[in-house]
């Protein structure tokens, strides 16, 4: 395996494991059910829905860097992605963490929804980004000839959908050792105790990956290098 490429898988899943250690993802949420009803399985119950609109956010964002990988070069997608993160880690510090609202008792559907209009609140779709950005094959096109440089965009397709099962396997493992820990063993009392404020380190590693991939994208630029 390429090293780089290797370390791009390693840093889809560990940005999943990141994003599933926010209670604000749903792993808070699912202890609160099985807190409620009295048993874990309605904490493993709640993380399915929630693991399936964490994985359409993130898809969304994955597909769209794809299409616009056919359209523009890697250099300038990178430092556009950069400046939007920057954009948005603002907006998310000036809204004051105001997070999508759903009743505590949801069905699955709902429960669903609700993950995915949270990941995408939170821009945990944007946070991977930069990261499916360099990934994204068809960007490099530039090298020649995009008809003979560029793979079919089925492929591209297919390598997103990759990326996308691969950070939500990390995500569903944090949110899911997590829950189980904090339900079987801890209770929600510890929220009280040792509670950590992840909404602000979230701003700040959304503010990070977006001076990163603008500094990468701006570097590319001026110095004429491809990622």
């Amino acid at each position: 395996m390429d090293p780089i490429g290797g370390w791009l898988w390693l840093s889809l899943f560990g940005l999943g494991l990141f994003h599933g250690l926010n209670p604000a993802m749903g792993w808070l949420f699912a202890v609160g059910l099985g807190l409620q009803e009295g048993r874990a399985g309605a904490v493993v119950s709640a993380m399915w829905p929630i693991t399936i609109g964490h994985a359409a956010a993130i898809a969304v964002a994955a597909f769209v860097t794809i299409l616009l990988g056919y359209i523009l070069p890697t250099d300038m997608l990178l430092a556009l992605t950069g400046i939007a993160l920057l954009l948005f880690s603002g907006w998310r510090w000036l809204s004051r963490f105001r997070h999508p609202r759903t009743r505590f008792r949801a069905s699955p559907w709902e429960l669903a929804w609700w993950s995915f209009l949270m990941a995408t609140a939170h821009g945990a779709g944007m946070m991977v980004t930069p990261l499916l950005t360099v990934m994204a094959p068809a960007a490099h096109a530039m090298h020649g000839d995009h008809h003979h440089h560029a793979p079919a965009l089925t492929d591209s397709m297919l390598e997103a959908t990759l990326a996308v099962v691969v950070h939500t396997a990390g995500m569903l493992a944090a949110m899911a050792g997590i829950a189980l820990v904090v339900y079987w063993l801890v209770g929600l009392e510890i929220l009280r105790q040792a509670w950590i404020n992840t909404d602000l380190i979230w701003v700040a590693v959304l503010a990070m990956t977006g001076a990163i991939a603008l500094g990468l994208g701006v570097w590319n630029m001026v110095s004429g290098s491809l990622i």
